[in-house]
């Protein structure tokens, strides 16, 4: 049973690629400062990497600051891989919070999905709110249309952030692309070495879903028993890895 329901969600997953394929936007851009959504994350996103919805409302002027900055200048064929990626993992998180806070107060990011009365349109991923480079877009399109199928980081896992309570913390500073290699590692440490999120004896791992959601990005580079190892601080010595139910509660601080 559990090989046929990985099996289905590897196949869901080329579906949704597929139907998220999208050219990226580019524009002749300089590649943009991302000062404004760094200040935000310093003083609206907890060392635990929950968020104050609250304050961020308040904050919302300089918010759509920074998106009208994303919005505008759409990477260059110029910029750096990794000033293209910092871009695009910014632009998911920080679009992610402000369609949380058009809906706000919520007690999960799925109870948007039955709010949305847009024919075809069924899940807060598929509303396309962003426009970058004059194109509209959703966040499945920057996450599987364009992260994914372009740059082959796995560690984006780690820093995509779904404002769950079982995603990954959202990290209280901007991605650049001069600190962004050891910011993913970062990013991962902190995520699997959390024991609310995932256990790590040497005998057995209980972790994350998105290990096994998104299983394949990360066998690409290596076993799922080799990323554990590379970021606990347990050593796991065997093969008994389980994957932990997701909780899609709001990622909110209390």
């Amino acid at each position: 049973m559990m090989k046929l329901k990985n099996t289905i969600f590897a196949l869901l997953t080329v579906v949704v690629m597929a139907s998220c394929g999208t050219s990226a936007p580019t524009s002749n851009a300089a590649p943009i400062e991302h000062g404004i959504w760094d200040k935000l994350l310093k003083e609206h996103v907890n060392n635990k990497g929950l968020v104050d919805y609250k304050g961020f409302k308040k904050d919302q002027a300089e918010l759509k600051k920074y998106l009208d900055l994303v919005s505008k200048n759409a990477p260059g064929s110029s910029w750096s891989k990794d000033e293209k990626l910092a871009y695009w993992i910014n632009a998911y998180n920080a679009y992610t919070v402000q369609l949380i806070l058009d809906h706000y107060p919520l007690k999960s990011i799925k109870n948007i999905g039955s709010s949305i009365k847009i024919p075809f349109v069924n899940t807060p991923w598929d509303v396309k709110f962003i426009e970058i480079g004059g194109k509209k877009m959703d966040l499945n399109n920057i996450e599987h249309g364009i992260i994914r199928k372009q740059f082959n980081e796995p560690r984006i896992h780690f820093a995509l952030v779904c404002a769950a309570m079982s995603c990954p913390p959202l990290r209280n500073e901007a991605y650049t692309a001069d600190k962004l290699d050891k910011q993913l590692d970062d990013q991962g440490s902190k995520f699997l070495n959390n024991p609310e999120q995932n256990v790590v004896t040497k005998d057995k791992a209980s972790v994350t879903k998105i290990m096994d959601w998104y299983g394949g990005d990360f066998k690409k580079k290596m076993p799922i028993k080799d990323w554990i190892n590379k970021y606990s601080k347990t050593d796991l010595q065997t093969d008994n890895i389980s994957y932990r139910d997701y909780n899609w509660a709001l990622n909110e601080q209390k």
